[in-house]
């Protein structure tokens, strides 16, 4: 039988965070030795689970929201159907080489290497009002670089939301010192 995706009165704050924690299980020494990688897997086979991902998502955005940017690839996850909660599009923040058009891109460094991302450079209108969705905030450098590009398209980033924050890696505190200061997250682990 299928589980029922759980109604609002049901996404009570700590019962959303107690379901979702149990649902992310974490996988030591991935992708390489000294990393712990925080696996959403069984949080995404749950429909209650993940049903409250995205309302969690969703219910602390801020009002008039025109776009939702999810980056590549489980920012698409959560990004999308928190942007059809929101009534307001989306945009897949890619890698390299994986859009047919003209982009804009921004190069980041993360806490086990480095990367680059781009979008077209049409995907997001200027002046528009724009939320920033992903699975995680580490060290800060993805959300960053998604931020540079809101810049170059002339769009004012609004919030940046994610499911999880991995506070002992000091990513809120990169956001800060580049002046992003709204920033929710549904659960914060303060260890690894």
């Amino acid at each position: 039988m299928a589980e029922q995706a759980p109604s609002t009165s049901d996404a009570r704050p700590g019962a959303t965070q107690r379901q979702l924690r149990e649902l992310i299980r974490d996988v030591p020494d991935f992708p390489k030795p000294g990393i712990g990688f925080k696996d959403i897997s069984p949080l995404l086979q749950s429909a209650t689970g993940f049903a409250a991902a995205v309302n969690a998502l969703a219910t602390a955005s801020p009002p008039r929201i025109d776009v939702v940017l999810g980056m590549e690839a489980r920012g698409f996850i959560f990004g999308a159907p928190v942007a059809l909660a929101l009534g307001a599009g989306f945009v897949p923040v890619r890698k390299p080489g994986k859009l047919p058009l003209r982009t804009v891109s921004e190069s980041y460094d993360l806490e086990y290497g480095s990367n680059t991302l781009a979008v077209h450079a049409d995907a997001v209108q200027p002046g528009a009002r724009v939320l920033v969705v992903d699975d995680v905030l580490a060290t800060g450098g993805t959300v960053l670089a998604t931020a540079g590009l809101v810049r170059q398209l002339g769009a004012e980033l609004v919030q940046v939301s994610v499911l999880m924050e991995l506070a002992f890696l000091g990513g809120r505190d990169h956001l800060a010192a580049q002046g992003i200061t709204d920033v929710h997250t549904v659960l914060r682990y303060e260890q690894p």
